[in-house]
């Protein structure tokens, strides 16, 4: 992996997972009665998203107080544990669109269980794109026979929010995938996620195997 042009991807996202959904809403198990608004909230949310991605890989090194990222320099203790034995990391971002913001919205006026149940499905989408996408990852990282670390966000242990704003500038979120900051360092469309990988040569025990909902080599969502 070099450091070089950003690069950008629309993903097929796997079937819903109707019991992390419900998990997300705080529903403990699959509560019966949920599930035919559920159903309704799925259909009325049917084409309405877009799974788009954008990263970048840069070289690192370790400052006597600190990381040097390349495009910032950090002094957080947490990112440094995270990134223990990285020579490299994976910056991304990726969002599913402002159709399920529209639909929040809109149902917090008029019926307000449906607003929270399509909270949970946002969240439940974005941790599905944000999964998918360090599967490939990790497989592009095996296949140079080197490893990946857990995705770490700015906001994270001590790793301040404002990262934020050096990851929009390397990426170009706005113009690469719709995704805008504004001075409160909140995202739009609000189900997106910015974060780093880690790249390492030692195994960090993050076995590959194919995905049971999505069919990717190395999903963290396989049975």
């Amino acid at each position: 992996m070099t450091a070089d042009m950003v690069h950008v991807r629309t993903y097929n996202i796997p079937e819903y997972d109707i019991r992390e959904i419900l998990r997300y809403a705080g529903c403990g198990k699959a509560e019966v009665e949920e599930l035919p608004l559920l159903q309704e909230c799925l259909a009325e949310l049917d084409g309405k998203l877009s799974f788009k991605v954008c990263w970048r890989y840069f070289p690192i090194r370790r400052l006597e107080h600190g990381l040097d990222l390349t495009f910032a320099e950090t002094d957080s203790a947490a990112l440094g544990r995270n990134l223990a034995d990285c020579d490299g990391i994976i910056v991304f971002a990726a969002t599913i669109g402002l159709g399920i913001d529209r639909l929040i919205a809109k149902y917090g006026r008029i019926s307000p269980s449906k607003s929270f149940l399509f909270q949970a499905v946002g969240a439940e989408r974005i941790e599905s794109l944000c999964e998918c996408f360090c599967a490939e990852i990790q497989k592009q990282a095996a296949e140079q026979g080197r490893f990946i670390k857990p995705r770490f966000s700015p906001g994270y242990g001590d790793l301040p929010l404002e990262m934020q704003e050096s990851i929009f500038r390397v990426l170009d979120c706005p113009r690469k995938i719709g995704l805008s900051l504004n001075r409160s360092l909140l995202m739009s469309p609000s189900k997106s996620v910015t974060a780093l990988i880690g790249i390492t040569e030692k195994n960090t025990e993050r076995s590959l195997g194919k995905c049971d909902r999505c069919e990717n080599e190395g999903c963290a969502f396989r049975g």
